[in-house]
């Protein structure tokens, strides 16, 4: 049985996004979360200021952001794979809104992905 990160599982994460937070975040843990987590989480956050993303895609968004943005989360983020937990969650939601993931937000993902991280491989943009 494939597991679905929907927007009801997602409301229990919602109270923890903001963008302030998620920036934040990416900010303190970008070279050990990785550029597949990050990329994830940049797509996520594009595809909330979509107008053409449906609000029941957008709920699966913050949840998922707020459950990376959390401190305590199944697999703390300090220990060795810390990030395994926050990287199913993201990509779970990436997958589920896929379909409603504009060109756009692909390049905005990218650029601010870029930023951040030299020499970025294609691969590390697979995530699924």
């Amino acid at each position: 049985m494939a597991i679905k990160f929907s927007a009801s599982t997602a409301e229990s994460f919602m109270s923890y996004f903001s963008p302030e937070k998620l920036f934040s975040k990416i900010s303190d843990v970008a070279k050990k979360a990785g550029v597949k987590v990050i990329y994830a989480a940049l797509l996520l956050y594009y595809a909330m200021f979509d107008k053409e993303v449906p609000m029941s895609d957008k709920a699966i968004v913050v949840g998922a952001l707020g459950y990376f943005i959390l401190p305590l989360d199944f697999i703390p983020d300090f220990l060795p794979g810390g990030f395994v937990d926050d990287a199913g969650a993201l990509v779970l939601a990436v997958k589920n809104i896929w379909s409603n993931i504009s060109a756009n937000t692909h390049r905005q993902a990218k650029a601010k992905l870029n930023e951040w991280f030299d020499n970025i491989n294609p691969s590390d943009l697979q995530l699924f």
